[in-house]
């Protein structure tokens, strides 16, 4: 599968079209970027770690009857996925507080959740991709009540496969977000599965093991990446 026009450029992705108007080739970058792309920078194979990682973990969603756009991995840095037409909602999943949830609400960094909190924002980079509810997401015509409930019910699944997955490597989900998109009449779970998109506390000491390494120049950041890689492919 060849790549053809560039269909998009994203701040971690580039998409290609292909010979097949239904599918498309996602090429992962090394660039980093943090607080809305307020702050930018690279992170060495980058690209390579999170290709890896995303396609390991949409073939476990997959196999848990989570259907994804993965088709399959082309290179380091290539997937070849199902065209989508991405639903403009970020979908995030919390289980232990941090980031955003702290600062908002004043949840103590660390506490974790009787039950995960599933959060809706708008996917628009002008705008800082704002918290929402179900009736913002419907007056502006991004998503309708029942494709939002399929959003929540499909992201609780996520959730419940990969934190036994990451805790079964001695990681903690902390939270993440994921992205879904409609193909020939179903909703897909697309983008990636990262550190760029998750936060991952060693289960042990609680060290970060993500892209808040890279947020707050806490250094470290390749070989945090690279452990994931390693725990998640279960690599020697």
């Amino acid at each position: 599968m060849k790549k053809m026009k560039q269909l998009y450029e994203g701040k971690a992705k580039r998409v290609f079209l292909t010979e097949e108007s239904s599918l498309v080739i996602q090429e992962f970058k090394d660039d980093a970027t943090a607080f809305n792309n307020k702050k930018k920078g690279t992170i060495a194979e980058k690209g390579v770690v999170n290709n890896a990682i995303s396609c390991k973990l949409f073939t476990l969603l997959e196999e848990h009857g989570i259907h994804t756009h993965l088709v399959e991995k082309l290179s380091d840095r290539d997937m070849l996925c199902r065209h989508l037409d991405i639903i403009k909602v970020e979908v995030v999943v919390r289980n232990i507080a941090a980031g955003s949830l702290v600062k908002r609400y004043g949840f103590a960094e660390g506490t974790v959740l009787e039950n995960p909190i599933v959060e809706f924002y708008l996917k628009d980079d002008d705008l800082d991709d704002p918290l929402m509810n179900e009736s913002h997401a419907v007056a502006l015509g991004v998503a309708t009540l029942e494709e939002l409930a399929i959003l929540k019910n499909r992201a609780e699944a996520v959730n419940a496969v990969l934190k036994q997955f990451f805790a079964d490597r001695k990681l903690k989900l902390v939270d993440f977000k994921l992205e879904f998109g409609r193909h020939d009449g179903e909703i897909l779970l697309g983008d990636e599965i990262s550190p760029d998109t998750c936060r991952f506390w060693d289960l042990e000491t609680n060290e970060k093991m993500d892209k808040d390494r890279f947020r707050f120049d806490l250094g470290g950041v390749e070989d945090a990446y690279s452990e994931v890689q390693r725990r998640v492919l279960e690599l020697d």
